[in-house]
């Protein structure tokens, strides 16, 4: 599904040059999870930013669903994010003046899908996360772990090919971190492919994989070395 090769970025002023990502190869096949750790400033946010092509590679090539992507106008990029990928943020980035169900709906409205099976689709996602009774309220009504459901359903009403989340317990307790976890867990087992950063070991172990990464580059955490992933029980 995605096949990043040679990803470079860095960022600029003008006397200073920080590399964020440094010939970073990276594969994600169809029903990975993906937990990728590391220390702040190691690169995980931009890596997450250009697998979500809301950040552009300075050199590499970036491969996604079989489509290189790299030539695409901004306005390709934002229909394939639009029909194809599912975000969940720590903040939960939920509209505080729309409802439940409202918020959900965004990203069909954003895809013109007619009224009728809109509300369907809400309906469903909404029900399928045991939210189904809170559709009318307001996000702050909820408490965080109401929330991060409807972010999460709000990701998976266009029936994504990728979600990615990026640190998706980081605003909440532990039971309600605890239950985020396994709600992900069980939509990789239903097929969805996710990738998933976090500072968070006990988290990144509901992955099937772990990528570790350091100034940049995968790393094995325990010795420094590059190109060397955890392959998860």
């Amino acid at each position: 599904m995605i096949t990043l090769t040679g990803i470079h970025k860095a960022f600029r002023t003008h006397d200073i040059e920080t590399v964020a990502l440094d010939a970073l190869d990276l594969t994600v096949a169809p029903g990975d999870f993906v937990s990728i750790m590391g220390p702040s400033g190691c690169g995980k946010s931009t890596l997450l930013s250009i697998i979500g092509m809301l950040d552009h590679p300075d050199a590499g090539q970036y491969r996604f669903d079989g489509e290189q992507i790299e030539g695409f106008s901004e306005r390709q990029l934002a229909s394939l994010r639009s029909r194809s990928l599912g975000y969940i943020f720590q903040s939960f980035n939920l509209v505080d003046d729309l409802t439940v169900a409202q918020n959900v709906e965004l990203p069909l409205l954003y895809n013109k899908v007619a009224k009728a099976e809109r509300r369907q689709r809400v309906a469903a996602i909404l029900d399928q996360l045991n939210i189904g009774h809170r559709a009318g309220h307001l996000p702050q009504q909820l408490s965080g772990g109401q929330q991060q459901r409807v972010a999460i359903a709000r990701a998976l009403v266009i029936n994504p090919k990728l979600i990615l989340a990026d640190e998706p317990t980081g605003n909440l307790d532990s039971e309600n971190g605890l239950e985020v976890m396994r709600l992900l867990t069980e939509l990789n087992r239903k097929g969805t492919t996710i990738v998933m950063v976090t500072h968070s070991r006990r988290d990144a172990d509901y992955g099937n994989r772990i990528i570790e990464l350091l100034d940049g580059k995968v790393v094995d955490g325990d010795q420094g070395q590059p190109l060397k992933e955890v392959q998860c029980a």
